[in-house]
Parts: structure tokens; sequence; C-alpha cells
């Protein structure tokens, strides 16, 4: 089972049965965490509404903890700091953790975990603004829809993703791009700032029909989800990660 706790924005709680994965942490009340479980806090740019330097204050919380930050963010070096640049591959604490390319700033993260994966996107997402010009819009779909589709093999247990309603009718092309594109059992929408109401858009779309089941509604910060583990489905995956 994973626990799944919506913090603010693109902020999120992964809780496993030994690990915590905190990504784009900024603002939000943090649950209180078992100090003997491993932590890995993630941070996808430098963005103000991705990363809080006061992260690092959570080394007096737990006993074991890893900060993966996109190579964009400036910080002091230390052991227990790990900067990775796009289309990269680290083992940290066990987790194995590749890098996509954003479309905006820094990386989107895929994480492996004994059996189970987790897609954070970061600010990797299908930017389609209307005041762009025609060549720029073209460019923005070639570039997500490439990073899109190194994923499609991948079977993925929860995704976060931006739905970012400034973009106006856009919005969900991201969405929709990586959901008919990828295997991905639960997905949350994400970064789009305080406008709950993109849920019920989400829910008239008849593009989004075919995979409606697998969007998980938000309706509140501090908002919390079970997820159901499929034990056999976990055990293969662990074969083939080499896990």
């Amino acid at each position: 089972m994973m626990k799944i706790t919506y913090l603010a924005h693109s902020g999120f709680l992964a809780e496993t049965e030994d690990a915590y994965f905190l990504f784009d942490y900024y603002k939000g009340d943090l649950p209180r965490m078992n100090p003997q479980k491993k932590l890995l806090v993630f941070a996808s740019h430098a963005h103000y509404d991705h990363y809080n330097p006061q992260i690092f204050e959570l080394r007096k919380h737990v006993t074991t903890v890893r900060f993966i930050l996109s190579s964009d963010i400036f910080v002091h070096e230390a052991e227990d700091i790990v900067r990775m640049k796009p289309n990269e591959d680290r083992t940290v604490l066990g987790c194995r953790i590749h890098t996509l390319r954003s479309t905006d700033e820094g990386v989107a993260f895929l994480v492996k975990e004994k059996g189970r994966t987790i897609y954070h996107a970061g600010d990797l997402n299908w930017w389609h603004w209307e005041e762009e010009t025609k060549e720029y819009n073209t460019a923005m779909r070639r570039a997500y829809q490439a990073e899109i589709n190194k994923l499609q093999k991948e079977k993925i247990d929860v995704a976060f993703v931006p739905v970012d309603p400034r973009l106006g009718e856009a919005y969900c092309l991201g969405l929709d791009c990586f959901m008919k594109r990828t295997d991905t059992k639960k997905v949350f929408p994400m970064h789009f700032w305080d406008n709950y109401a993109i849920f019920d858009r989400l829910a008239l779309e008849a593009c989004a029909a075919q995979y409606e089941d697998r969007i998980v509604r938000i309706e509140r910060e501090g908002q919390s989800f079970l997820l159901e583990d499929d034990p056999q489905e976990r055990k293969r995956m662990n074969r083939e990660d080499g896990l």
C-alpha cells in the first residue's frame, strides 16, 4: 500500500512501508513522519513554487535523508545532497532514479522502489500559450511528446502531472498525452494554482473519458489517499528491476 498526501500546488508526500518520497515541497503542512524510515526529498527545479530551502530542516526530524535536486538549484555540496541533470540515472538509498528534461526548467523524476514506480513531472508539460508564435508551440509540442515517449515501456503506479488553468483550453494537453502514451494506474493532477474547479472541467473533457477512473480528484491541501498494491505485479517488477 502507498499513502499519498497532497501538500499544495505540485507538492506531494508518498509513503511506502520503508520510505517517504517528498516532491517539490514549497508550502503546506507536512504530516508527522516516522524518523526511522528513510526520506528522499526531490526538487525538480529552482522556481519558488517547486523548491523551498526549508526542506533542509528535515535533517532534524529523520535519521536517514537524501536531497535529490535538479542541477539548476545551487546549494553548498553535502554528503546527503544529490544533484541531477536531465537524462541521468542514479541509485539513492536503494531507489533507482531517472530524470527527464523539462520543457521549462530542471527535470522530471521517475523513481523505482521495491516494485513501485512513481513519476513526478515537475514543470515537464505541454506549455501551449496562445500569445506565443505557432513555431514556439509546435516546438513545445514536439519536445514534450519526445520526453513522454521515453516512458512508454514503463508501468507507472502513480504519476503527478500539471494541469495549469493559465493555459486556457490547452490546460489538459499534457495530461492527455501522458495518459494515452503511458501505462499509468493513477494520476494526480497538479500545478492548478488552488483552482480546484479544474477537476470538474476534467470530468467533462471527452478526451479524458478513457482514463477518467484513473484521475484522482483532489479537494483540499493536506488530503491523503491510500493506493492498494497488486502483490504479484510488485514481485514481477522487482525481478525486472533487479531490486
